[in-house]
């Protein structure tokens, strides 16, 4: 295509005009034809039949030839475009494959974890199942022993002797740590508790019930620190330390023996004990310390309090010996007996010795 050629109409040309418009004119006139010339006219009119049929002809052909390949062009759109969608679907196809392949892997690799969990699990079923069987068999024996003419015989002399080794041992616990009334006894009026043959006191030995105040713990008695100026007696601080000392390791040693674990555990260091409290008081008083414990909170790490005065809070001192008398009264409720108030730590644990050394402890 001409680049310069526009898309409007060619303009007319002046030669054709004319040559149309004198056409048109001998088109409306007749034309004559002389008899000489007809034969020549007819062969000439017979040459341009021929000549229009023919190009009617190949006018027609090239008609259906345009036709057939429109139609070869238009089906080879319509597979273009069939090509491409089937294509497209194809890359859906593939990418679903692929999404499908990687869950199916992922998929393996979870069955092949649960798979080793569950081999470990019935690993750990049959190991259990074992202890289990075991168990069951050592239930069983235990259970015809126990259901033998001499089994529950048995059991309470097992038990007896246990309380028998019991009772020895806080026996040597109030031989090192005697508690006594102040002027009440001398040393020679003391108990035998040398350990014989048999496990047991006699009936002399048992400690007899003591007054509530004036005792003393090997010769010392205790002081109250709230009670006390911070600008009291050194030494009288000192004692009542070291009384603490004493009885802190007593009630450790008692509650070992008898096989309870104390709500308060203790931190043993002589006259510089401690005693751990895992949910301490945020706020509390001088007065909720002597009557009622004080509100409690829960704390991650326990909390220390001294048994002693020196360098602390008396406040903080008064508390950690409520708790101690705590620890005494949960150990006091062990052997069936009630505590004799917060402030006789001496005096519950006199108690506490008392009822252990008694007959009633090994009958019971």
């Amino acid at each position: 295509m001409d680049p310069d050629r526009s898309d409007g109409p060619d303009p007319p040309d002046p030669g054709s005009a004319a040559e149309a418009a004198a056409e048109e004119e001998d088109a409306e006139a007749p034309k004559v034809v002389e008899w000489d010339e007809l034969q020549e006219e007819l062969a000439r009119l017979w040459s341009l039949s021929s000549a229009a049929h023919e190009a009617k002809e190949r006018k027609d052909a090239l008609t259906r030839r345009i036709e057939s390949i429109l139609k070869s062009r238009e089906e080879s759109l319509r597979r273009r475009y069939e090509l491409e969608d089937m294509r497209q679907k194809l890359n859906l196809k593939k990418t679903a494959l692929e999404d499908l392949r990687m869950r199916v892997k992922k998929a393996s690799k979870d069955v092949e974890g649960k798979r080793e969990q569950l081999c470990l699990e019935i690993r750990t079923l049959l190991v259990a199942a074992e202890n289990l069987s075991t168990a069951q068999q050592q239930l069983q024996e235990a259970n015809k022993l126990l259901a033998a003419k001499m089994g529950h015989d048995q059991l309470k002399n097992v038990e007896k002797m246990i309380r028998m080794k019991q009772q020895y041992l806080v026996a040597q616990v109030a031989a090192i740590y005697p508690v006594e009334a102040i002027n009440e006894q001398s040393p020679g009026e003391k108990p035998d508790l040398r350990f014989g043959g048999d496990i047991g006191l006699s009936s002399k030995d048992v400690p007899k019930p003591l007054p509530l105040s004036s005792l003393t713990i090997l010769g010392l008695q205790l002081t109250m620190f709230p009670k006390m100026s911070i600008f009291g007696d050194e030494k009288e601080l000192q004692n009542s330390a070291t009384v603490l000392g004493y009885v802190a390791h007593a009630v450790s040693l008692i509650a070992s023996y008898l096989n309870v674990r104390l709500r308060y555990p203790l931190r043993l260091g002589a006259s510089r004990s401690y005693i751990l409290d895992h949910a301490p008081s945020v706020k509390f008083t001088l007065a909720d310390v002597e009557t009622n414990p004080p509100i409690k909170t829960m704390s991650l790490k326990p909390t220390e309090f001294p048994l002693f005065l020196e360098g602390q809070d008396a406040i903080r001192a008064a508390y950690a010996i409520f708790l101690l008398n705590k620890d005494l009264e949960q150990l006091l409720n062990y052997v069936g007996a009630e505590s004799l108030g917060p402030r006789h730590v001496l005096a519950n644990l006199w108690e506490l010795i008392r009822i252990i050394l008694s007959e009633e402890y090994i009958n019971n």
